[in-house]
């Protein structure tokens, strides 16, 4: 299937545009978020860890569930009123923000409520591009949905810094709610398009358990789920806690913060155009081996020389992050049962994030007590065993896509 069928694919073209409005504003909101607490007088990088681990911890807690509702009320419904709740909580951290006094509770509260909300919307998204396209689609289809993404996140974060220096993070954290908003109302009016399941007898405990039996039945999902927890954990605390730290020692703030973030995207950018027509054998053991990029990104914010070699290592990093993004769950669309979907995508996103608020709430502190370089360091190791050890794996390393079993059937 060629790009311009996927854009032909009725309700396709909505669908993306809402992708590309809603990452717009996901591209300025860390930078925004970050050094709007960072500038506050309670304001700290322990404080930033707190947050963005409550918030992400709050998503783990939630993301099993969120697959069960999303395959009992309708993805695209569920996507749709998640977003449109998720900028209406925003709103109230932004009203706040704007009087530059943020209570911790507000903090806590508002991104907690955003964590919950996007462990409902992410296991309801992964699930809607099936619906969209046909099956033979799906790798172009998810290359166009990164393209969109990361032209989003691209100008989203290209402009974070200008609007923080220029409006304030109040501001900008607005802009980002309102994203969310206008981005949840375009897929409600998709909700037809993933219907609610017919009514069972099963609880929710019983999907729970479905869903996690399909989960573990593909060992090869396991183990690199497991591989990537600690990789996103090391990712996070170097990208989301020193790097801005960094950048307001080293360099100048937010907007030098920004340009990395943008170099990035821009790599997201890149790695989704390679993704439309890379063809490989054996593709999961190709990513694994060049996900060692990530290790390139956190050795580079260690003694800090150059911004120009911290954004071309962050660079390098996108582009293997999207040719992930896309292989990874094209996989993960043709070979898990419909009606699974969702609750597997939830099993995988809360297995590949169950670390991450540790590394977001010991960065600050670790760094202060061995030294943030000696952390970076510590943080490249772990990266570099998470990458190398599920190599060992036959499975993962000659896992294909024509050697993948035919669909199964959920086991129950």
């Amino acid at each position: 299937m060629l790009i311009g069928q996927v854009l032909a694919q009725p309700f396709a073209k909505r669908f993306f545009v809402a992708r590309f409005i809603t990452n717009y504003g996901n591209g300025m909101s860390p930078i925004a978020l970050a050094f709007g607490i960072l500038a506050l007088p309670n304001g700290s990088a322990n404080l930033l860890g707190l947050v963005l681990g409550f918030t992400t911890a709050m998503f783990v807690v939630m993301a099993p569930f969120g697959g069960v509702i999303a395959d009992k009320y309708g993805r695209a419904r569920v996507v749709g009123l998640t977003d449109m709740a998720a900028g209406a909580v925003l709103l109230i951290q932004v009203a706040y923000f704007a009087t530059g006094q943020v209570p911790v509770a507000v903090l806590l509260i508002v991104n907690g409520c955003y964590g919950l909300l996007w462990g409902i919307f992410w296991p309801a998204f992964t699930g809607i591009m099936p619906t969209i396209v046909p099956k033979e689609g799906l790798q172009k289809a998810n290359a166009v949905n990164a393209l969109v993404t990361n032209s989003g996140l691209v100008l989203g974060a290209a402009s974070a810094g200008f609007l923080i220096d220029i409006y304030g993070a109040a501001i900008t954290l607005g802009i980002d709610a309102a994203t969310f908003l206008l981005s949840g109302v375009m897929v409600f009016t998709l909700r037809h398009l993933t219907p609610k399941l017919p009514a069972s007898n099963n609880t929710m405990i019983d999907d729970l358990i479905h869903g996690w039996r399909v989960f573990i039945s593909f060992r090869w999902i396991v183990i690199v789920v497991i591989s990537f927890s600690f990789i996103v954990m090391c990712w996070a605390a170097a990208e989301n806690i020193l790097g801005p730290l960094i950048a307001l020692e080293h360099f100048d703030g937010a907007k030098s913060w920004s340009i990395v973030i943008a170099a990035e995207s821009v790599g997201l950018f890149v790695g989704a155009i390679i993704a439309i027509k890379i063809k490989l054998k054996y593709p999961i053991r190709f990513l694994q081996i060049s996900t060692i990029a990530i290790t390139f990104y956190i050795l580079s914010l260690a003694k800090p020389q150059s911004l120009f070699v911290i954004a071309f290592c962050a660079f390098l990093f996108g582009i293997v992050l999207d040719l992930w993004s896309t292989l990874w769950y094209t996989a993960i669309h043709r070979k898990v049962p419909q009606e699974a979907l969702s609750r597997v995508s939830s099993f995988d996103a809360l297995g590949s994030l169950i670390f991450k608020p540790i590394g977001l709430a010991i960065a600050a502190p670790l760094a202060a007590l061995m030294g943030r370089d000696n952390l970076l360091y510590l943080l490249a190791f772990i990266s570099v065993a998470a990458i190398v050890l599920p190599l060992f794996s036959s499975e993962v390393r000659n896992m294909s896509f024509e050697d993948l079993p035919k669909d199964q059937v959920s086991p129950r």
